[in-house]
């Protein structure tokens, strides 16, 4: 909490510093607190022998050096100890109306952090709907990725060999096949992306916990992209990675 206050308010700076941390959970916090004098209860007063026996001592370095007087008065009264700021302690009826001022302005500061929440909110429903509508696509093409594997692997063995074993060309794209098999990542990112919708649900603070869940999305995502052998997956995988960095880039501005 950075916290800017008057001097006649240093020694409610604690109590003031005890509100805001009570009202907003982390994050850094910027109060400044200013007092506009209206002139009715001046706060400061003026030493006046003192700036008399300055303005006399100017005049006269004035005359001896021929030098304009015209701003005599308005140098004096920016020499030291010219103003007296006058201390006074702060009276129950003031401080009361300082607190409902600060109260006032953390109110508003959280009925917009709300409204902000909200639209937060349905960014990232929207983004985590788009990554399960592309998820939901990825079936539709392994088995036609499968094909394109056989045929990519039989092209070439028939280049480097005449005869070709087919029980142990099957024995070898089985197991090439189980190598690039996704069916994992799909459940995994399936649960991260039902769980990232669940944790927004939660009252407390879970801005940290949301970034961490996508990083576990990102991961899956990434695996899904290093094994799909696939040129139209491989789209998916970018739709899905442009989706999930806006839910990155809007992470940074939740508690």
């Amino acid at each position: 909490i950075y916290l800017k206050v008057p001097a006649l308010y240093k020694s409610k700076e604690i109590d003031i510093r005890k509100m805001i941390g009570q009202s907003l959970d982390r994050g850094k916090v910027e109060a400044i607190i200013s007092i506009e004098n209206t002139g009715d209860t001046p706060s400061y007063g003026i030493n006046k022998s003192l700036a008399l026996r300055y303005l006399n001592e100017m005049k006269a370095l004035s005359s001896d050096n021929n030098i304009d007087e015209s701003n005599l008065l308005a140098t004096v009264v920016r020499l030291p100890d010219v103003l007296i700021t006058e201390e006074a302690d702060v009276t129950e009826e003031e401080w009361q109306a300082l607190k409902e001022v600060i109260s006032e302005a953390l109110q508003s500061l959280i009925r917009f952090r709300s409204q902000e929440g909200n639209s937060l909110e349905q960014d990232f429903r929207d983004n985590i709907g788009k990554i399960q509508q592309l998820l939901d696509l990825v079936p539709n093409y392994e088995q036609e990725r499968i094909v394109t594997i056989k045929e990519r692997i039989r092209k070439g063995l028939e280049e480097v060999a005449e005869n070709i074993d087919e029980n142990r060309f099957e024995q070898e794209l089985i197991f090439y096949i189980e190598k690039l098999d996704i069916s994992e990542e799909k459940v995994r990112l399936f649960n991260h992306l039902n769980y990232f919708l669940e944790t927004m649900e939660k009252s407390q603070a879970v801005g940290k916990k949301l970034g961490f869940i996508a990083q576990e999305i990102g991961r899956e995502v990434n695996t899904l992209g290093s094994k799909a052998n696939h040129a139209d997956l491989q789209k998916i995988v970018v739709d899905m990675k442009d989706a999930l960095e806006k839910i990155k880039e809007q992470i940074l501005n939740t508690l």
